[in-house]
Parts: C-alpha cells; sequence; structure tokens
C-alpha cells in the first residue's frame, strides 16, 4: 500500500513539472525594439558586459523569445522609421534568431494612444463605409508583404492602446461604440485574408488599463456584446498611469478568468534614472538602475502568480534606442553599458550552472 502511495506521489511530481514546463515554454517574454534598427543604423552600441553586440542577440541572449514591432500607414515624420518595408527588415532580422512576432498595427501616419488616434490624412474625408474598406485593404495587404517577405506575425494587434477607440472622430469611444467596432471586425478580416493558406495569426486587442479592472471590464463588455472574435488581451501597465501593483494583480486575475482569453501585459516600463514620470510623487521603487530591475521583477511575479488562465507574457517597451542613455526607460546607460534589469528572466531561462563533476 505504501509503495503504491509513493508511486502516485512520485508520479505526481512527474506530471507537475511536465505542465510547469509547458507552461513556461509558452510564456512570452518580450520586448518592443521598434527603434531599435534605427538606432543601430545611427551607430549606437550596445554592449552587455564588455561585448558589443547586435541588439537582437544580447536580448536573446537573456531568454527574450518575443518581439513587438508597430507599423504605421506612412510615418509623418522622419524621427519615426516604422514603414512597412523597416519593419519588414526587422522582422526578418529577428525571425533568424528564433524570435516570434507580434505587430502592432497603429492605424495612423503617427502615434495612436488613448490620448489621439488621428485618422490617416488620406482617409479624413472618407464616408464611414469606405474607411471600413480602407481598414480592411491596408490590413490585408500588409499581411501580405509580410508573408511574401517570409515574416507572418505570429500575433497581431488590431489597433494600439484603443481604450479611447481609433480612426477619430468616427471611431471615438464611448460615443461611437458601433462604428469601432466596424473596424475593429474590418482589421481582423484583413489579417485573415491578407495570409494566404499560412496558419492565421493570433488576434489581440490592446488597452492601457492594466492597473483598472472597471475600465477593463467596461471595454472588453462591451467588445463581447458586439460579437468581435479575439485571442488575446493586451494590456499596458505604466505605474504612473495605470495604478499599484496591487491593482494589477487583481485586474490581472480578472481578465484572465472572465473573458476565456489569454492575456499578457504588452507594454510596460520604469526608470532607471529621474525622469518626469511621477512629477514629484513618491516613487514605488527608486528611479535608479536597482530600481528599474526591482520593478520589472515584481510585476514579472505578479504575471506568473496569474491564477486562472494566467497572464501568458511582458513586454517591456523600448529598452534599446537611439536617445543618449536609451531613454530614462531603456535597458542601457549612456554609454549604452547594459544596466541590471536585463538580467530578469536569466534566472528562468537560462541552465542552472554545474558543479564539477555533474
Amino acid at each position: 500500500m505504501f509503495a503504491a502511495w509513493r508511486l502516485m506521489f512520485l508520479w505526481s511530481l512527474v506530471v507537475g513539472a511536465w505542465c510547469f514546463s509547458a507552461r513556461a515554454s509558452e510564456f512570452a517574454i518580450g520586448a518592443d525594439l521598434s527603434f531599435l534598427r534605427q538606432a543601430e543604423e545611427r551607430g549606437k552600441v550596445f554592449r552587455d558586459g564588455t561585448n558589443a553586440l547586435p541588439g537582437l542577440q544580447i536580448f536573446k541572449n537573456h531568454g527574450y523569445n518575443w518581439i513587438r514591432l508597430r507599423v504605421f500607414i506612412e510615418p509623418v515624420s522622419n524621427n519615426l522609421p516604422n514603414t512597412l518595408a523597416y519593419t519588414i527588415a526587422e522582422a526578418q532580422d529577428a525571425k533568424k534568431l528564433g524570435y516570434k512576432f507580434l505587430l502592432d498595427f497603429h492605424y495612423a501616419n503617427s502615434w495612436a494612444d488613448p490620448g489621439k488616434q488621428p485618422t490617416p490624412g488620406d482617409w479624413i474625408t472618407l464616408s464611414h463605409q469606405q474607411r471600413v474598406t480602407k481598414v480592411f485593404e491596408y490590413s490585408r495587404d500588409t499581411i501580405a508583404a509580410f508573408c511574401d517577405a517570409g515574416v507572418l506575425p505570429d500575433m497581431v494587434q488590431i489597433g494600439n492602446e484603443v481604450t479611447a477607440g481609433m480612426l477619430w472622430p468616427d471611431g471615438k469611444l464611448p460615443a461611437h461604440w458601433d462604428n469601432f467596432a466596424d473596424y475593429l471586425r474590418a482589421g481582423i478580416k484583413g489579417v485573415d485574408a491578407g495570409r494566404g493558406t499560412n496558419s492565421p495569426p493570433r488576434i489581440m486587442i490592446h488597452t492601457d488599463t492594466g492597473g483598472n479592472l472597471a475600465k477593463t471590464k467596461w471595454f472588453f463588455d462591451n467588445v463581447k456584446q458586439r460579437g468581435i472574435s479575439f485571442d488575446v488581451i493586451g494590456l499596458s501597465y505604466y505605474p504612473r498611469w495605470h495604478g499599484t501593483l496591487m491593482d494589477l494583480r487583481e485586474n490581472l486575475a480578472f481578465a484572465a478568468n472572465e473573458y476565456g482569453k489569454d492575456v499578457m501585459i504588452v507594454e510596460t516600463g520604469y526608470n532607471w534614472r529621474t525622469g518626469n514620470d511621477f512629477k514629484g510623487r513618491v516613487t514605488p521603487f527608486p528611479e535608479t538602475p536597482e530600481g528599474q530591475r526591482d520593478f520589472l521583477d515584481e510585476v514579472t511575479r505578479i504575471a506568473l502568480q496569474t491564477p486562472g488562465q494566467g497572464c501568458k507574457g511582458i513586454f517591456w517597451w523600448e529598452p534599446a534606442t537611439a536617445n543618449r542613455g536609451g531613454g530614462a526607460r531603456g535597458f542601457f546607460d549612456e554609454d549604452g553599458n547594459s544596466l541590471p534589469a536585463l538580467n530578469v528572466f536569466d534566472k528562468y531561462t537560462l541552465p542552472l550552472p554545474r558543479k564539477v563533476g555533474q
């Protein structure tokens, strides 16, 4: 009897370990590196320790397995490199290293976010239905171009931080939910039409509600009510705007259990040097290299402990840019040397060191 119980116990350990390993292999360790190619083309050198390496290789060496890239419709500024050709080229570089690829459609000529969702200049005078057709055609043709280049995205965002809708004023929320829903459906159908005979990319809808349960519920209840088909809830979480870490924990658990979708923190970030984010308010972590590391470590712990469906991944926003020091939220200092936050995922992804004789 004891031997049988012991065998069952050992088997449960084996099954448990296998299940944990399977879940771990699905966890997205990602970064939005949309400015990386531009930075390196302008001569920016990134170093990991004493080694100068291509940025994509540095992140790969630290366990990163997903890259997120945005694309604008004919960017209006020369400082925004994110054209179709530029994005395809970076996606090709990433795919060669084994990254999975999340494409972030902005559906704008410049930044689209909760404070602004500008309609592309050539689309402004169109009727609503003509604009819906444009969203479909643009999405279809863009995905087809990625297919032709051999880099079909593994996942696609239909808009960026669309909590207040997109293609304003026609698709602005809360006044125009049905118009906005038309745009979401058109984008989703366009992605499907552009993939040809390839497996369909997973579809993400992305809001900036990481620590706001009430707004998350309001938004995705409306999406669900309109029967929009998608696969992944993407959330932004920056503590300046999106609540406390306890708020994040509560909202992840809610979203993961309420909608039957995968949930990801698709944007997060924290300063490694003093910036304007908190404007004199008390910071949850010091704005230092160590504080930035501890912030990412804690967000990761919360994500991994999300119950039910769980949280399926984390993406840091723009850790490698051409700005001096890589920007206040970057993972590199003024001289391009890596900061401690780059090492956060090592304990999850690198093999344990072996002792002599093992």
